[in-house]
Order: structure tokens, then C-alpha cells, then sequence
């Protein structure tokens, strides 16, 4: 799964990019005669340049050659234009900044792709003219999409700030709720000083929000809070609905005595045990909090951690912790144009009623129909722990029982079959606990500072909006 992460940024390029240069190319014969563009075919002066109205059904024709679910309400153009321009600021920005891809860097990723798709150099650059592209705007479409990649990881990155603290706090929380070797704080006697870890997912509203938001907003609390009551885990569901929402925030306040909480959260906690949620949302004047109770520890139990001593001096110093690996294996049949999900899950059914039905082994199917790099190995992913494989997948996989296979399950990398070969119990190491940490609180935190980031681009550029409405062949003269 790691390396289809690593492979998927290229060939989702390949994929969009031929189907853009396919719209392109049906077109190009008259526009790439002339250097002159009436502004009746200008959608968006952005900065010094532009978005054409032929931008627009280019990248509309691609979506629904994709097979992608398009909204039906009349805001698509203005979406897509939206994104267009948004495109438009960061390839110029990342000219002025320096970010380039060189020829050679090009050719490389080129022949990955190729070898991705399992076919040659040459028979890429056929199939990509078969297309009715040229291989020249397909190289071009490319090397923006890297160009965009490499530029947005280096600003989004460095606006992504982690402390000491936010990992202690992470591996604390996952030692919890795995029930890790790591000792369980001492609760404090009855009258006795006590501090108490308190998570919050807070949904926020505007003061001057109508009825409507509001309602929306304690709706949104309220489901958060069921769902915290069952299974799951409290700050992965936080992640989830900041992912949905990037207003949404989560965060672990970590130990405090019950003068250093909010009134309204000690109120609302003053009777919930270690590890168990709020009975109710709390409502403030800023919006709505679902709050867990991580853990509640006698005063003194935290003192050590006051004291200028070495932290492994302190009784909650970080220890190995077990952890459940999984082998197992998979079929992955990635998105691409021509493969509706219908199709797809269809396909992995058939396979998967082949491999109930013994006619067919699923380490055969796998070398046979699955696209990516796996298939060496009859699919087999090797041993993966908590958080090594996205969310849908792993989810799935921990449900299988061993030598069960999976429904079709899909992920942002398409469709996949899952079987699980075998399970163990591991050692967690320290340092693998704060590393994992560090890249599970980066992740988390990336998607809101992307955003962030997103929105001072788009606020600190000179953009004019003409007409969008129109396709431009109903509007070019």
C-alpha cells in the first residue's frame, strides 16, 4: 500500500491528463493556429494570465469521461472555474519561486508511468496519440501537474508546526485505546486533587448564524457524540469530520486539574469516568463541544512530570507497546476512464465468488488483473500495523477473519479485494511510536493547513471574473 501511495500522485496524472489532452486535441486545429484569443472566450483574467471558457468544458468533458458524479444544480462551471484558477495562481507562483521540472526528471516519470502500466516507452506515446492527443501536450499537462505537487508539499509543509507535547499526547492516546502495556495513572481517593486529560471535537457557529446553522451545527455535535459512544476512536472520528469540515477542530487538552478546564466542560465531566464521553454536548458561546475524559490521575501522580528530571524518570515514561499486525493481500483495480465503480465492483465480485467457490486462487487472480506493485507477490501487501494503510482498507481488512475475503471495498486509489492470510502480535517501539505519531499528526493537520494555505493564495491575487456561463463554442466568434 506504501507504494501505491508513492505511485499514485503519476498515475492519477496519466489518467486525467489523457483524457484533458483527448478534450484538447479535438479543438487544437484552430486554436493552435493563432496566437490571438477573442475575450469573448475568456473566462478569468488571473494575475497575468488567464482561464479560457475552453478550459472549462476541457476539464468538464474529463470528468465525465472519468465517470465522476457531477452536480445537476448550474454551479459546475462556476466550480470548475474555481479550481482552474486556483491551478492558475500556484503554477504562477511556483514559476516565480523556482519550482521547475527538468526534461530528464520528466523522462523519468514518464518511463515510471509506462512501467506502471506495464507497457513500453514507445507503446505509451502510441496509446497517448490514439487518444487524439499529442504527446507534446500530454508532457506539458504533466510536468504542471508535478510542478503543482512538489510546490504545494514544500509551502503546505513548512506552515505545519508539531511539538513535543501533541506526540506525547498522540501516543498516549493510542495506548489507551488499545489498551497498551503503558500503566494506567493512578486515580486520585475521593477529595483527593486529581487532573484529568479531556479530548474536545468543538463544531463552531457564528453568533449571528441564524436558526438554521444553528440547528445544523447541534445536529452535526449530536451525531459526533453517538458515534463517539460506540467504537470508534475519539480523535480519528475528530480527524474525519475536520476532513469534511475544516471548520470542525479536535484536540486533546491534556492532563489538567479542574481550575485550569473550561467551566462548562468540568461541569459537563465531573461525573465521567477514564475513557468515557460526555453524557451530553456542551453548548458555549462560540459553538458546540463533544468532550472525552482520556484519563482522570491524582494530583500527584503528575507532579513528577512538573520537576526539571529527565522524562524517563517520570512514572509515565513510554514503553513498547503490543500491537496486531495483519498479512494480507489484495486486488486493486485503480480509477481510470472507461471503469465506472459500477464495473469495477463487478469485476472484484466475480473474483471474489471464484476464490469463495475454490475455482480460482487469489494469489492467481491478483498476478493476473491487479494494477499495482504487489502483483510480483500474488498481491500480498507483507505485514501492516494500525495506521500503515488508509482508513477504508484497514477497516475492512481488521473485519476479516483469517482466509476470509472481502465485498469490494473502495479507497481513493479505487477498488480493491482484501483477504488476510495471517495475524501476530508485535512490539511497538518508542522511537517507531513517535515517529508514526509525527506522520499520523502531520497528516492530520495537513488537509486544514492546505486549505488555510489555498484561501491566502487565492485572497492575495488579482482576479477579474468575466463571463462563465456560456461554453466557449456556443459564445467564440
Amino acid at each position: 500500500m506504501k507504494k501505491i501511495v508513492r505511485c499514485s500522485i503519476f498515475v492519477s496524472a496519466f489518467l486525467f491528463a489523457g483524457v484533458v489532452g483527448a478534450q484538447d486535441a479535438s479543438k487544437t486545429s484552430t486554436s493552435s493556429d493563432s496566437k490571438i484569443r477573442n475575450i469573448d472566450g475568456v473566462a478569468a483574467v488571473v494575475n497575468t494570465g488567464y482561464v479560457t471558457r475552453k478550459d472549462i468544458d476541457d476539464r468538464i468533458a474529463a470528468l465525465k469521461k472519468q465517470g465522476a458524479k457531477l452536480p445537476d444544480d448550474g454551479s459546475l462551471r462556476k466550480v470548475i472555474l474555481e479550481r482552474l484558477i486556483i491551478e492558475k495562481i500556484q503554477l504562477q507562483n511556483a514559476e516565480q519561486e523556482g519550482v521547475t521540472v527538468t526534461n530528464k526528471e520528466l523522462d523519468k516519470i514518464i518511463a515510471d508511468i509506462a512501467e506502471k502500466n506495464k507497457i513500453s516507452v514507445a507503446e505509451f506515446k502510441a496509446k497517448i496519440v490514439a487518444s487524439g492527443s499529442t504527446f507534446d501536450r500530454y508532457k506539458q499537462l504533466l510536468r504542471d501537474d508535478v510542478v503543482l505537487s512538489r510546490y504545494r508539499e514544500r509551502e503546505v509543509e513548512a506552515k505545519i508546526k508539531i511539538s513535543d507535547a501533541e506526540i506525547d499526547n498522540f501516543i498516549a492516546e493510542r495506548t489507551r485505546s488499545t489498551g497498551g502495556a503503558a500503566p494506567r495513572s493512578a486515580p486520585a481517593a475521593k477529595g483527593e486533587p486529581e487532573e484529568i486529560d479531556v479530548a474536545q471535537i468543538f463544531i463552531p457557529v457564528d453568533t449571528s448564524a441564524g436558526v438554521g446553522a444553528q440547528a445544523d451545527a447541534k445536529r452535526k455535535a449530536d451525531q459526533l457524540l453517538r458515534d463517539a459512544k460506540g467504537d470508534a476512536d475519539f480523535m480519528q472520528l475528530g480527524a474525519m469530520a475536520a476532513k469534511e469540515n475544516p471548520k470542525i477542530k479536535f484536540q486533546d487538552l491534556g492532563y489538567r486539574s479542574p481550575d485550569r478546564l473550561p467551566q462548562l466542560f468540568y461541569e459537563a465531566i465531573r461525573n465521567t469516568g477514564g475513557g468515557q464521553v460526555a453524557n451530553a454536548v456542551v453548548k458555549s458561546p462560540a459553538g458546540y463541544h463533544v468532550l472525552k475524559v482520556m484519563d482522570r490521575r491524582a494530583m500527584s501522580a503528575g507532579q513528577a512530570s512538573q520537576q526539571p528530571e529527565p522524562a524517563a524518570s517520570t512514572t509515565n515514561t513510554p514503553q513498547n507497546i503490543p500491537i496486531t499486525q495483519t498479512m494480507a493481500r489484495h486486488i486493486l483495480l485503480r480509477n481510470r476512464p472507461g471503469l465506472t465503480d459500477q464495473d469495477a465492483e463487478r469485476r472484484l465480485a466475480g473474483y471474489r465468488d471464484q476464490v469463495r467457490a475454490k475455482t480460482a486462487d487469489f494469489g492467481d487472480l491478483a498476478k493476473k488483473y491487479s494494477e499495482d506493485g504487489s502483483v510480483p507477490n500474488g498481491g500480498n501487501l507483507g505485514w501492516m500495523g494500525p495506521g500503515d494503510l488508509v482508513p477504508e482498507f484497514e477497516q475492512a481488512m481488521n473485519r476479516l477473519q483469517i482466509g476470509e475475503v472481502s465485498n469490494p471495498v473502495k479507497t481513493e486509489f479505487g477498488w480493491h479485494l482484501i483477504q488476510v492470510l495471517e495475524r501476530r502480535e508485535a512490539q511497538l517501539t518508542v522511537e517507531k511510536q513517535r515517529q508514526f505519531a509525527r506522520a499520523a499528526i502531520r497528516e492530520r493537520k495537513f488537509e486544514q493547513a492546505y486549505q488555510d494555505w489555498l484561501r491566502e493564495i487565492r485572497d492575495t491575487a488579482t482576479v477579474k471574473i468575466l463571463n462563465v456561463e456560456d461554453a466557449a463554442t456556443g459564445a467564440t466568434r
